[in-house]
């Protein structure tokens, strides 16, 4: 009888413990592999790729309006070079301003689509949570070691991608 009764206070003590266990996910791996995530960075990087690309044609033709100006500093007057550099300058002003606007456009809209990600997936966590009994989820980078068996961040992966397909940016 004694045996018995120790065996089902060693499995209860067993199951509690389990339920005690910190569970971890990888929040990264989470933006980065899931299908919404993908498609938000694809559009976020192809918009900065163009961005670039557009600004970096401005500022060659402003280099060569530039060795043009220069060329051009012992045959004009020097009251119509000064105006033709103040003009340079400012357009290199604003090629700068439009480089900046570009960056933090493209940041303001990253961290939108984090957030908006991270808002879907916190109810996905939760009932995953309920439905496997798990008590404490916990950041992957927030740890040093831990168990596999642990990490249910592919779990998460597949259910966030059966329920958000993409994330509207704009």
């Amino acid at each position: 009888m004694k045996k018995f009764l120790f065996i089902i206070i060693f499995l209860t003590f067993n199951q509690h413990l389990a339920a005690e266990l910190p569970y971890y996910l990888d929040f990264k791996l989470i933006l980065n592999q899931s299908e919404a995530g993908k498609k938000a960075q694809n559009i976020l990087k192809k918009k900065l790729d163009n961005g670039l690309a557009s600004i970096s044609k401005r500022e060659k033709s402003l280099q060569d309006e530039e060795k043009k100006i220069i060329s051009q500093k012992k045959i004009i007057s020097a009251e119509e070079y000064k105006k033709k550099v103040t003009e340079l300058r400012g357009k290199v002003g604003k090629l700068q301003k439009d480089r900046n606007n570009l960056l933090k456009d493209i940041s303001t809209q990253r961290s939108k689509a984090r957030n908006e990600l991270l808002r879907n997936l916190n109810p996905i966590i939760k009932e995953y949570m309920i439905e496997k009994k798990i008590r404490y989820v916990m950041d992957k980078k927030s740890l040093i070691l831990a168990d596999e068996k642990l990490d249910i961040t592919k779990d998460i992966i597949k259910i966030l991608n059966s329920k958000l397909k993409e994330i509207k940016l704009n």
